[in-house]
């Protein structure tokens, strides 16, 4: 089996995250921005530590997490874009 690249897996997390807005907008903004938030954290503190000392951790864990950053972030993009705010901030 092989691994995905970034660029696979920034569009199936994109699918999954744009079928989570459509579902349900406030539900999804919040699974964004928590999940968004959390790996954010992780590659900070991942790029600090590497900064401080070189570790063996491969270069994919680096552009897997960008990507999980990005995703949810233009997912959230695209259906504002597209379908304007939320439900719940009408509301």
């Amino acid at each position: 089996m092989q691994k995905l690249r970034a660029g696979e897996l920034l569009l199936v997390e994109i699918i999954v995250y744009i079928l989570l807005w459509i579902v349900n907008d406030y539900l999804a903004s919040m699974l964004s921005l928590i999940l968004a938030g959390i790996c954010l954290m992780v590659l900070l503190f991942s790029l600090a530590a590497e900064l401080i000392e070189k570790s063996n951790v491969p270069r994919w864990f680096f552009s897997m997490l960008v990507v999980s950053v990005l995703a949810p972030l233009i997912a959230a993009a695209l259906f504002i874009g597209f379908s304007g705010p939320p439900s719940w901030l009408l509301e």
